[in-house]
């Protein structure tokens, strides 16, 4: 039977009440050229994920490159996807020395310079880069999750990540009473006052000063539009209702409770939640872990002791179960991700999936040889792509093909000196 078109802006109404229908089948195109029109509806999105303590380098590249890698240890409950994920190995931001404090520009590929200890010099972070061009259709332009400091505006300015899981479910998914919508009405329109009246006194100050100090003012103009725009944006969505969705809440953080493993499957299935809702295209999550014991069998000691093993057998031994465990976890993200369809598409082959570490070496606070693993996103991947472990490719060339795939058409971004074209 031949499927009839319908229009995108196609709507339910019953009773004075008009529902917008999400992209189906039938709203693509069909005919000569069809595909490429499809393509352009199906919107693409970015998720960010780092952790700070690495993975073990052994347990986790392949000896082999290409696609008929033997997978390591860490990469065998991944092999379902093996097709929808490459490796990469011999990349870095390099020149990097600050050990953990080179969290904050894991996803920003600052030069070195700008990572001198107590003298942080960010730039922006590559999911704002995004968000500043993508994030106007949805309800929040990005989402910064889990903690941790890997988000930075185009000023290098941090931005706050939220490391409660029920305040993100709240967020996301649980409407506020009319009390609470009017509130949050006014403070917007109350934004958007002060914001009139800072960029009209910023314009007075401009006229009386040099070009140098006028360019710097106009950076500041630049800034207070671009929260107008957001805010504009804000008023209309605080009035729609938040989606439904079937799932239970959470009613735990699991902070300081050591349940590391459950706080990260939390943050997956919210991560899904939020991509699949289309209530962001843009996430940067942190995967933290530090002093805590595990409640896993077979370990005994904190993740941070066991990923600062200093070679020591037993704490290898504790490493790898830990490592599996969240590689596990990490795997049943994909499927259900991969499960997901979207206007004919899987919800994965639209995220450009980005998992790494900031660490090479944990124990010996290395930021070298990064673990890199690249997954979705309509790539075609190429298995285990390898570099010079000593003489790194820069990281930040995958970044810029990473914003090619995004339809964000950059040169450079952070530290490149190219664009990585393996994939």
């Amino acid at each position: 039977m031949s499927q009839v078109p319908m229009n995108r802006r196609s709507f339910l109404r019953a009773a004075g009440v008009c529902i917008g229908l999400p992209l189906l089948d039938a709203m693509l195109p069909i005919g000569l050229g069809a595909e490429p029109k499809a393509a352009a509806l199906r919107s693409k999105r970015l998720l960010l994920i780092g952790r700070g303590l690495g993975l073990h380098a052994p347990y986790f590249f392949p000896e082999k490159t290409g696609k008929d890698y033997e997978p390591s240890r860490h990469l065998k409950p991944l092999q379902e996807h093996r097709q929808e994920f490459t490796v990469f190995s011999g990349m870095s931001h390099r020149g990097y020395t600050a050990g953990h404090g080179t969290e904050a520009a894991l996803f920003t590929g600052v030069g070195p310079e700008g990572m001198r200890p107590g003298d942080l010099r960010n730039t922006v972070s590559l999911d704002q880069e995004v968000a500043l061009r993508r994030g106007d259709k949805t309800r929040f332009a990005s989402l910064q999750l889990g903690g941790g400091n890997v988000s930075w505006n185009r000023k290098g300015v941090m931005l706050p990540s939220e490391s409660r899981a029920t305040q993100v479910f709240k967020q996301l998914f649980i409407d506020g009473t009319p009390q609470e919508v009017a509130r949050e009405v006014e403070r917007i329109q109350n934004g958007l006052s002060i914001l009139d009246g800072v960029r009209d006194q910023a314009r007075a100050l401009a006229a009386t000063l040099g070009a140098a100090d006028r360019d710097r003012v106009d950076l500041l103009l630049t800034s207070i539009r671009e929260a107008e725009q957001r805010l504009h944006q804000d008023q209309d969505w605080v009035r729609k209702p938040k989606p439904k969705v079937d799932a239970k809440p959470p009613t735990s953080d699991h902070i300081g409770d050591n349940r590391m493993l459950e706080r990260q499957r939390q943050w997956f299935d919210l991560t899904h939640l939020a991509l699949q809702t289309d209530s962001t295209r843009v996430i940067a999550l942190w995967l933290w872990s530090h002093t805590e014991r595990l409640d896993l069998e077979g370990v005994g000691i904190s993740h941070h002791d066991a990923s600062h093993h200093g070679q020591d057998a037993g704490k290898l031994k504790q490493l790898a179960l830990i490592e599996e465990h969240e590689m596990k976890l990490f795997a049943g993200f994909l499927g259900k991700m991969r499960a997901t369809d979207v206007g004919g598409q899987s919800l994965l082959d639209q995220t450009v999936t980005f998992y790494a570490s900031n660490l090479g070496n944990a124990s010996a606070h290395t930021n070298d040889n990064l673990p890199i693993l690249l997954a979705g996103g309509g790539f075609k991947h190429a298995g285990h792509v390898a570099f010079d472990r000593k003489n790194n490719r820069p990281l930040s060339n995958l970044f810029v093909r990473m914003l090619h795939q995004l339809g964000v058409d950059l040169d450079r971004f952070g530290s490149s000196t190219g664009v990585l074209s393996e994939i």
